[in-house]
């Protein structure tokens, strides 16, 4: 009845009812008999007649006094951790605060980028692709030429093509990443009569950056955690994840919580993987909605990742062009878009890729007096659109909105510079589609509490409370959304 388990102790039978069930441990017993390390090492020492029980001591206390006056320097309120050293390939680039990162411009001469657009658009002698991808690939040129229509798999490509003619590598892996989930991409390209294949991104110049896109299985936490390994030895290069829709970002969360989130502040290691995350609430159902914002925003501190929104292509291709141009790494995680892929309104013309630069706050844009306006719409992201589609139904020039880019890390010189002009005590909203409890409301309300910047009013308007992040229903969608637009325009919120 007596067993002695894997962790020593000297388990009783069940018919030792006087007996207690545990007993001390014996394994613990034993090892508390043993020396400790230094004296087993020092007996060993001396018996090789190495060294002298006075030297020993000699280098004990010089030891000791050693780590004591580095705990003491550690535990001041002025140090900082010495970086880390790490090979040559990382000696150009640095973690740290934001605040030690410059802020570059990413435009790209129209030049460029016309010369980019007729190498992607342009497809070998005998090379037929289907008629629909033909159509594509001249529609995509004429919005180069006309300057506007470009889209957002327009922009993206623009990027990746700027970048790897500028010496970036670019990697991009994900479920159906070369056609895109939503048919949007289309980066690499099939002749639909002899099934060959091509990148045109692969094809832009002879001394050219490599350019490597992968479709790959649905096994997220094998995928990403190999993407995150490429990025540790690739910091002069573009390396993205893609979620086929971001809430498989769920599967890989071990990935995210265990290293890119915290490997900067566990063991100096620095990484700018780029985790894209398809996100907007379009009535597909709880598992299509939600890449869990909240959860990205709940890991943040100490700058150690950067979680952005964008809501333009403008805007995502010059978050693209940060992420490499500047020297300051840290992952990316980009909230992207599913219907702004072909939404009328979020299209760009070609100057809004040439000048200009990645902007965290997108003030109002439309011809409103500042001193009429009685209330301040914010918010990030696809429900932006539904707004300003609800102020032109209703005529109002009372009611601005203002768009958050980029949530962390947050500018609060950003938004107020966005937020000039307005008066000071204009009641602020915040409006997202995603239930109370996730979306960046909590983020929003920890950082500014009951009054944004110190000054406005601040409420919200989301969805209730919920275990789900959406309905399943496409109706009860339909109706949810139409009531929260409608509340957002509601002035009794914040009467």
């Amino acid at each position: 009845d007596l067993v002695i388990d894997m962790y020593g102790y000297r388990r009783l039978g069940h018919n030792e009812s006087d007996e207690p069930a545990f007993t001390q441990p014996v394994l613990y017993k034993k090892i508390r008999k043993r020396k400790t390390v230094r004296e087993g090492y020092l007996d060993h020492l001396l018996e090789q007649s190495d060294i002298t029980p006075e030297e020993a001591n000699q280098i004990q206390s010089a030891r000791s006094k050693l780590l004591d006056e580095e705990l003491s320097r550690a535990t001041s309120s002025d140090y900082h951790l010495p970086a880390q050293k790490r090979g040559p390939v990382w000696s150009p680039y640095f973690g740290g605060p934001e605040q030690d990162a410059t802020e570059p411009m990413t435009g790209v001469p129209a030049d460029k980028l016309k010369a980019i657009a007729r190498k992607l658009t342009t497809v070998p002698d005998g090379f037929e692709p289907h008629p629909k991808l033909r159509r594509l690939l001249e529609s995509r040129m004429k919005a180069v030429e006309d300057n506007a229509g470009i889209d957002w798999a327009w922009a993206e490509a623009l990027a990746f093509g700027s970048l790897a003619m500028e010496g970036c590598p670019i990697r991009l892996s994900g479920q159906d990443s070369c056609r895109g989930t939503f048919s949007q991409r289309h980066a690499r390209l099939h002749d639909y009569k002899s099934g060959e294949t091509i990148i045109p991104l692969q094809h832009l110049s002879e001394d050219q950056a490599p350019v490597q896109i992968y479709n790959s299985p649905l096994s997220e936490i094998a995928v990403l955690g190999f993407d995150y390994g490429y990025s540790l030895d690739t910091p002069d290069g573009l390396v993205m994840w893609e979620a086929q829709f971001g809430d498989f970002v769920n599967v890989a969360q071990v990935i995210i919580d265990q290293f890119i989130s915290s490997a900067e502040d566990k063991w100096q290691i620095l990484s700018g993987l780029v985790l894209l995350l398809p996100h907007g609430f379009e009535g597909q159902g709880p598992e299509h909605s939600s890449a869990r914002l909240e959860r990205f925003l709940a890991q943040c501190a100490e700058d150690n990742i950067q979680v952005c929104q964008p809501s333009n292509p403008q805007q995502y291709f010059h978050l693209l062009r940060r992420q490499v141009i500047r020297k300051w790494r840290k992952p990316l995680v980009v909230m992207t878009p599913k219907s702004l892929l072909r939404h009328s309104g979020a299209q760009c013309s070609l100057t809004e890729l040439t000048e200009d630069r990645f902007h965290r706050v997108l003030g109002e844009v439309e011809d409103l007096e500042p001193g009429k306006v009685k209330r301040i719409l914010l918010c990030s992201g696809k429900v932006y659109y539904d707004l300003v589609g609800k102020r032109q139904e209703l005529g109002r020039k009372d009611i601005a909105i203002v768009r958050v880019e980029q949530f962390y890390p947050f500018c609060d010189l950003s938004l107020s510079r966005a937020l000039e002009g307005y008066h000071k005590k204009t009641p602020i909203t915040w409006v997202q589609d995603e239930p109370e409890n996730m979306g960046a409301w909590w983020f929003m309300r920890v950082h500014f509490g009951d009054r944004l910047l110190g000054t406005h009013p601040l409420s919200v308007v989301c969805r209730p409370p919920s275990a789900s992040p959406a309905t399943g229903s496409s109706n009860a969608h339909k109706r949810e959304q139409q009531r929260l637009i409608d509340q957002a325009f509601d002035d009794s919120i914040v009467a």
